[in-house]
């Protein structure tokens, strides 16, 4: 798109006009006579008239150089698509629990009781679709921590990969403090001026395996600077089959260890929570964005490339052909002048 930075400038171009309207005629200068016998060498010498001088082009040279002079002073330029200024997202790491427990059915999906592994990757693979900007990494941990996917830009295979974990994957047990020391393990990695660090764990058991308490791996990563969002996944109460063939009560998320969870949360800045069926883990989620908002790009930028230079070059180009035109004639008729004195 073409635009003009300055167009009042273009309010000049009749100036040359009313400057010939308004001011008054200049005084022909007095000067001595001249004794020749005709005057058919002095032809170009007489006033002509004002059809006479718009014919001549010279005049219309004169024209175009001032327009073209009037619109360089608008500066002319070319704007060009907007475009998105990238931003530097977050570090965001996903650690998933795997471990045995997972298998629980006390999740409803579209209607469907699933287990919370699934509940889990429904609910987050839609998060992972919202986090634009960020480079995103997957932890998946049972008995073991495995680093499954490192920090990427690629959305599409975070998602791939946690869609194909299955439960048992790293063992029956949880590693709660061996997934955090890892994922603290990739963020030293990463230069300090990359953003911030996240981790948001999910789990729905307490830590029985892995090398590294999770209260120490919480002091890890606060020393690093990674914050830590922990969710407690499990139902509160769900009804099964008893003995005698009645129903019964029971706790499916009794070995939850809220208080560890709750302690590495405050231990690294972040939060605990706690969800009891798919739509709280949504909500947890869509929490998690509040608290964590995705960088927006900024829009509205244009590539703006100046031609300003392009009429004023041809501007006075034109100028100079006028200027060396007018010496020309100049010396024309001096000579001419000098050959018809002699002659007299």
């Amino acid at each position: 798109m073409w635009s003009l930075a300055w167009p009042w400038a273009l309010l000049a171009l009749p100036l040359p006009w009313l400057l010939r309207r308004l001011l008054p005629a200049a005084r022909a200068p007095s000067e001595a006579g001249l004794r020749v016998p005709n005057l058919s060498r002095f032809e170009t010498l007489r006033d002509r008239s004002p059809v006479e001088r718009m014919l001549d082009w010279r005049f219309w040279v004169a024209v175009l150089a001032w327009c073209l002079l009037v619109l360089a002073a608008a500066r002319p330029e070319r704007i060009g698509d907007e475009l998105e200024v990238p931003v530097a997202g977050r570090n965001l790491m996903l650690a998933v629990d795997l471990s045995g427990s997972m298998d629980q059915k006390d999740f409803e999906l579209a209607g469907r009781r699933v287990d919370r592994l699934t509940a889990t990757k429904a609910v987050a693979s839609d998060f992972i679709s919202r986090r634009k900007g960020d480079r995103i990494g997957l932890i998946l941990f049972g008995e073991r921590a495995y680093l499954q996917v490192p920090l990427t830009l690629d959305r599409d295979t975070v998602k791939v990969l946690l869609l194909e974990a299955e439960i048992g994957l790293a063992g029956e047990k949880t590693a709660i403090g061996d997934a955090i020391t890892l994922a603290v393990r990739r963020v030293h990695e990463q230069d300090a001026d990359e953003g911030e660090q996240v981790l948001v764990l999910l789990t729905d058991g307490a830590n029985t395996a892995g090398e590294v308490q999770p209260i120490k791996a919480a002091e890890l990563a606060e020393q690093v600077g990674l914050r830590i969002y922990t969710i407690g996944i499990g139902a509160e109460s769900m009804d099964v089959s008893s003995l005698l063939g009645g129903r019964r009560a029971i706790n499916p998320s009794a070995d939850l260890d809220e208080t560890t969870l709750t302690a590495i949360a405050q231990q690294t800045g972040g939060r605990y929570f706690r969800a009891t069926d798919t739509a709280s883990l949504q909500d947890i989620y869509a929490l998690v964005d509040e608290l964590e908002p995705v960088e927006e790009p900024e829009t509205g930028f244009r590539p703006v490339r100046s031609y300003y230079h392009w009429p004023l070059g041809i501007a006075l180009s034109l100028a100079g052909s006028l200027c060396a035109a007018a010496l020309t004639q100049r010396a024309v008729l001096r000579r001419r002048a000098k050959v018809q004195a002699h002659a007299g």
